[in-house]
């Protein structure tokens, strides 16, 4: 379904504002704002049914949760599954000003997601526990080795990466597992919305705690990193949040080497920046 298929289907007296990031991955969802005499939706289409069976589960597990998206409707169109949602807002945290204020929303957020039924997410027995961890985490590093010369990324670096201990995870609860800036939207009214819940899934409660203050306080400023933990009510060590940290930079690192079509990946020298960072925090114990 094109733009042309969206405006005629949707918003056939109003317009259609395509927001799908230009770097997408393949096989990548598209998302509109779509207007009309009522103000602004926003329509996401799936790249495969599977996701949206995914999220949809997901949210219907946290649905009334304030901070988590509203449904509208849902349905396919041809072989294409959409659903239409309450627009949360124009802007991402990582689009803002600094504002530990927002960061407290986004740990608040966070704290009432963990404590959801963790039956009604998932039928899995363990979820992702410390013993998954401690396997993905060496995993993620064999993986990263193989684009080492791509990414820019010294032997040295990945030696020291793979050898860090793996992060500690406490009991597996409902997470949401992809808690970075532009996941997190922001309206006037200052309200937080936390989108995009395919990957929600049983893990440990640091998981998303770590990704959140961590890149918030990259993206936004090192407070409303901080405060995303004091909204929480959960502290991190701060050698634990680099051992979070090391984990989380790899996995990204893979997946921007895996998974989009652009072949220069130069401008994620940040997060071999904060790889090495991390590393060397979590080596200092």
């Amino acid at each position: 379904m094109d733009i042309r298929q969206v405006t005629q289907r949707f918003a056939p007296s109003g317009r259609v504002q395509e927001l799908t990031r230009i770097d997408r991955v393949l096989g990548a969802n598209r998302i509109y704002r779509v207007f009309d005499e009522n103000g602004s939706r926003i329509l996401k289409l799936y790249g495969t049914p599977a996701r949206e069976r995914r999220e949809r589960h997901a949210l219907e597990a946290v649905a009334g949760i304030e901070g988590t998206p509203r449904m509208i409707d849902g349905g396919v169109e041809g072989d294409t599954a959409w659903i239409m949602f309450e627009d949360a807002g124009q802007w991402t945290i990582g689009s803002l000003p600094e504002n530990p204020g927002t960061g407290r929303k986004v740990g608040e957020i966070l704290a009432r997601i963990h404590e959801v039924d963790p039956a009604l997410v998932s039928n899995l027995a363990r979820g992702i526990d410390q013993d998954w961890i401690i396997v993905d985490f060496a995993s993620t590093f064999r993986r990263l080795e193989r684009y080492r010369a791509k990414i820019g990324l010294s032997a040295d670096l990945i030696e020291r990466g793979r050898s860090v201990r793996p992060p500690y995870a406490s009991q597996p609860r409902v997470a949401h597992t992809n808690t970075v800036p532009d996941n997190f939207l922001v309206d006037e009214g200052g309200r937080v919305t936390l989108i995009n819940w395919e990957w929600a899934t049983l893990a440990p409660v640091e998981w998303d705690v770590s990704k959140a203050s961590w890149l918030i306080g990259v993206q936004s400023g090192p407070e409303a990193g901080a405060a995303v933990q004091t909204g929480y009510g959960k502290y991190l060590d701060p050698h634990q949040m680099d051992r979070w940290v090391v984990y989380h930079a790899a996995m990204m690192l893979v997946q921007e080497a895996e998974n989009t079509m652009r072949t220069d990946l130069s401008e994620f020298q940040w997060l071999t920046a904060e790889l090495q960072r991390a590393v060397a925090g979590a080596q200092s114990v």
